[in-house]
């Protein structure tokens, strides 16, 4: 694996640069001036080969050329150009300043990895070096001991550096003199031949007085301080070219730790509720899972000719429809003369319209579908779930003849659980380790919240609610739909909704959150029934309710799962 230095200001050379080394298994870096390159490559010794474009912004790309082979150190370092530009007087002058090969643009996997192979074959900072077995030998050395004396020569050059600027300051030749040589004498045994070329150069300037160039000369020792380094540490990836997909795993991989030691650590909650709360007050909107927010930014600003595919992008989505639903009602809210609320998303759609949906679009907040995926939970069974409940709790409403409440309940079953998006989207790590907590603690997943974040995602949801504007009859909803009984207002319908999602749960129409049962609860005995119970006719056929309802379940879940039933052939 080489680490190559693109010189060249055109994205479009990077891009294809960038995807040519990678296939080869390469690093890369890139800079757009002469400057930034002589700064990358003094701070960065660990550069195998430089790419150069000779046409850079407002300056010729020679003159780096012309100062890498003015150093002592780095005349080595190898350069291809690859130019646009094939003047046969340029040709000329960079065969000169001894490039590795002058090659014109379009860029060829085949040469470049070519070359990328040739600059490996005997890299330039080897070459200031003996090499180790062969002068082991001559020497008597073991390995480690001449690596031991090639660190205590990075030593000696470190505390030579204040040295020298002191007998400059008191223009004592004699001392410089004495302390270069006996350094150079440690780099000879130390077979490090570029270092002593340093060292030599600068104690003939000190015997002649040319105390700004001694000064001036703590530049290459840095850099030959720097190459002794990359010399004892080859497989050190510098972080210059460090890819940001790497930092990201580095990042995640910190947080991981973090979240996943808590409680063997005692660091629980991590995150306390006050500040949470700050941090859901802070959105700018309900959180909804990336690819869908992209497949609805594309419908959105593609001056669509229906607004149907929107309506059923909002429809079916729990993030999105909050989200549009919290801008439709702010927006409705602006009129004095109409202040009825929307709750239904498709409603929202026709509200916004096509330019104000554009707008909220580009701006949608995102949580990345990859972070919800912890057996068995992943984004596809969470929304099989909210989808399911939704139409189960319409369903119900429906079946039990609340017809008014119909709109309502499918809304409020698909937010019910949107405390999960929030979660996810603020602190996915944390909504990972609550999940595994959880599993491996055989605890109810409401339980592992309260560990982590002293409240559960249900308290999260109905604070978001409450806060950013949605019906206050959806964040009752959110609140008390696992415990029905204490709901002080919207008591049918938040059991209609827990008794959907007692259906939803039992038939395994996706991941709820809790754990998996195969027995069946009566619905007599579910919480949401003994509150709708209270709402019905006498006469009432609870057995066939029951019946037709457990029905219409697995219908759904099949539907869900792209299938058709018998009765549907």
């Amino acid at each position: 694996m080489a680490h190559i230095l693109l010189v060249d200001p055109a994205d479009i050379a990077r891009k294809a640069m960038r995807g040519i080394l990678a296939r080869g298994g390469h690093r890369l870096a890139v800079v757009a001036t002469v400057n930034e390159a002589w700064e990358f490559i003094q701070r960065t010794v660990a550069v195998d080969m430089v790419v150069l474009e000779l046409k850079l912004e407002a300056e010729d790309g020679l003159k780096l050329l012309e100062q890498l082979r003015g150093d002592c150190i780095l005349k080595l370092l190898p350069v291809l150009v690859y130019t646009g530009s094939a003047e046969r007087e340029t040709v000329r002058r960079a065969m000169q300043l001894k490039v590795q090969n002058f090659l014109v643009k379009p860029y060829r996997d085949d040469h470049i990895l070519a070359e990328v192979g040739k600059a490996c074959a005997n890299p330039w900072r080897d070459r200031h070096f003996e090499e180790e077995k062969s002068f082991c030998v001559m020497m008597g050395y073991t390995p480690d001991g001449l690596h031991n004396a090639l660190r205590q020569l990075h030593a000696g050059l470190e505390s030579i550096t204040a040295l020298l600027q002191e007998f400059a300051r008191s223009e004592d030749g004699k001392g410089a003199v004495t302390q270069l040589n006996e350094l150079a004498g440690k780099a000879e045994a130390a077979g490090a031949w570029g270092v002593v070329e340093v060292l030599t150069d600068l104690r003939d300037k000190a015997e002649k007085g040319l105390w700004p160039a001694v000064v001036g000369g703590v530049v290459s020792l840095n850099l030959a301080e720097r190459m002794i380094f990359a010399h004892l540490n080859k497989d050190l990836v510098p972080d210059a070219f460090i890819t940001d997909e790497e930092r990201s795993k580095a990042e995640e991989a910190r947080m991981r730790a973090h979240w996943f030691n808590a409680p063997v650590e005692n660091r629980c909650p991590v995150v306390e509720w006050p500040q949470l709360a700050l941090e859901l007050d802070a959105l700018s909107g309900c959180p909804v899972i990336d690819s869908v927010a992209a497949s609805f930014q594309m419908s959105a600003t593609g001056h669509p000719s229906s607004l149907a595919p929107l309506m059923d992008l909002a429809e079916k989505d729990p993030g999105l429809a909050a989200h549009l639903l919290v801008a439709a009602n702010r927006m409705r809210g602006a009129d004095e003369h109409d202040p009825e609320p929307i709750e239904n998303p498709r409603l929202s759609i026709g509200l916004l319209g096509e330019i104000k949906l554009a707008a909220i679009a580009s701006g949608l907040v995102t949580a990345e579908e990859r972070m919800m995926t912890v057996p068995p939970c992943t984004w596809t069974s969470f929304w099989k779930f909210q989808i399911g409940v939704a139409r189960m709790a319409r369903y119900t409403c429906r079946y039990l003849e609340f017809n008014s409440l119909e709109p309502r309940a499918y809304a409020a079953g698909l937010l019910h659980d949107l405390g999960k998006l929030l979660l996810l989207h603020l602190h996915p790590i944390g909504f990972q380790a609550v999940l595994d907590y959880a599993r491996r603690e055989n605890l109810p997943l409401s339980a592992a919240e309260q560990k982590f974040f002293g409240c559960t995602t249900r308290e999260m949801a109905a604070h978001f609610a409450t806060k950013h504007g949605l019906l206050p009859s959806y964040a009752n909803v959110m609140r008390w739909v696992g415990d029905p009984a204490q709901a002080t207002d919207d008591a049918v319908l938040v059991a209609s909704v827990s008794l959907a999602r007692e259906l939803c749960r039992q038939n395994h129409v996706g991941w709820s959150g809790d754990a998996m049962t195969d027995s069946v609860r009566p619905i007599a005995e579910t919480p949401g029934w003994a509150i709708l119970s209270q709402r019905i006719f006498p006469s009432f056929n609870l057995e066939k309710f029951e019946a037709e309802a457990h029905a219409e379940c697995r219908e759904l879940k099949l539907e869900l799962q792209g299938q058709l039933s018998v009765a549907q052939v």
